[in-house]
């Protein structure tokens, strides 16, 4: 093999590839809890870290570790280490870094479980945070303090899709010597590459777009080598947030066909944005990739494409936004996204009901309020759908 570098389509599909000596095509599954050692020697020298090889799953699994390789590969990271689920990445990745006095400064659009471990995890171990407006630079600013050691962010944001400037965010954080960590699940690895961008630590959950079929729970951490080594790697061993290996290979065949999935993706999300523009009932519709978007010019600069997710508001509140949801034949109702089945979530009554209406109205999240993971179904279905349940949803 020579040493050029491979294009992201190849390796989702080649990327981070160990073969047995049977020479299997597909990924090897080791299913396996533990690994035995030719010699008691041998089995000192794996646990003194002299000896290469794997001493048993919760440390690292080869299928984990091919996980792992093709999304270190695809994300352009030194390394990364996969997590049980996504929120597990992003409890690890924060608090693996974090000390009793340290001080976090985040978005306040996050999602709910991430605000959790923000505003009330963090500060049980005596870790302080400060909760900012991610579009506002200077609310960042101002939020620094000397003992400020991360600042966090997801954008496209979780549900109302505002983007942060990842760059600009980033060198606030160097010149306080703090870590920049992103989530970028709405985005994608396809669409926007934090790292180089600036950011320290990108998490995923890979539960959704990188499985994208429904099937299992995995996350994802991607950082530096020494950050990895310095602070992640044995957070993960003591504690034990590890992927299953199972799930590290239903994850590695997701990755084969996670660009030909997030094209078409996007372009039925970019369509459905455009036709739910036009439909009577429908009071504001929020797509990255649209002129209209209230960072438009951030968006062409930062990603290379706008997502699958769109985000509307149905007039009439809770009940019209029920009754269009109530009304959908193609569309399903659930609390997740990036699946092939399009899908469609109230936040203010799930995924951010934890919010107080006080927090959820200055997020945007409002009672009408829809989020829209568009699936791989006809977009004719999909924007035929959608027409139909307006039209429900105005007869409440």
């Amino acid at each position: 093999m020579t040493d050029r570098r491979r294009r992201p389509a190849t390796e989702l599909v080649h990327g981070g590839a160990l073969r047995s000596q049977w020479g299997e095509t597909s990924e090897a599954l080791f299913l396996t809890q533990g690994f035995v050692y030719a010699s008691a020697e041998e089995a000192e020298a794996r646990f003194l870290g002299t000896s290469p090889g794997y001493q048993y799953s919760r440390f690292g699994n080869p299928t984990v570790t091919m996980f792992e390789d093709r999304m270190r590969l695809l994300e352009g990271a030194e390394a990364a280490r996969a997590t049980a689920t996504g929120m597990a990445a992003v409890t690890a990745a924060m608090l693996c870094q974090l000390s009793a006095g340290d001080h976090v400064v985040a978005a306040k659009a996050l999602f709910g479980s991430c605000r959790y471990v923000v505003e009330d995890l963090c500060p049980r171990f005596g870790i302080s945070s400060t909760l900012v407006d991610g579009a506002d630079l200077d609310q960042w600013k101002a939020a620094i303090r000397p003992t400020t050691r991360v600042l966090f962010l997801e954008s496209p944001t979780n549900p109302t899709l505002e983007v942060y400037d990842i760059a600009a965010i980033a060198e606030i954080a160097h010149a306080s010597g703090a870590r920049l960590v992103v989530d970028n699940v709405f985005a994608t690895p396809c669409w926007q590459s934090p790292l180089a961008l600036g950011a320290d630590v990108v998490v995923y959950s890979a539960t959704k777009h990188i499985d994208g079929q429904g099937r299992c729970l995995g996350g994802v951490v991607l950082s530096s080598q020494k950050f990895v080594d310095d602070h992640l790697q044995v957070f993960i061993r003591q504690t034990g947030p590890s992927l299953s290996p199972f799930n590290a290979w239903v994850l590695l065949k997701g990755l084969e066909t996670l660009h030909l999935r997030v094209e078409k993706q996007t372009s039925n999300a970019a369509r459905l944005a455009d036709a739910l523009v036009e439909i009577p009932g429908i009071a504001k519709v929020i797509y990255p990739g649209r002129a209209d978007h209230p960072q438009a010019d951030l968006v062409k600069r930062q990603m290379r494409a706008g997502s699958n997710l769109v985000a509307f508001e149905v007039e009439g509140g809770k009940k019209a936004a029920f009754a269009f949801s109530n009304a959908l034949e193609v569309i399903r109702i659930s609390n997740n996204l990036g699946d092939a089945k399009s899908l469609i979530t109230h936040p203010a009554t799930t995924t951010h009901q934890r919010l107080k209406p006080e927090a959820r109205a200055e997020l945007g999240i409002g009672d009408g309020l829809l989020r829209l993971s568009v699936g791989l179904e006809d977009v004719e279905d999909l924007i035929e759908d959608v027409i139909a349940a307006a039209d429900a949803a105005r007869r409440v």
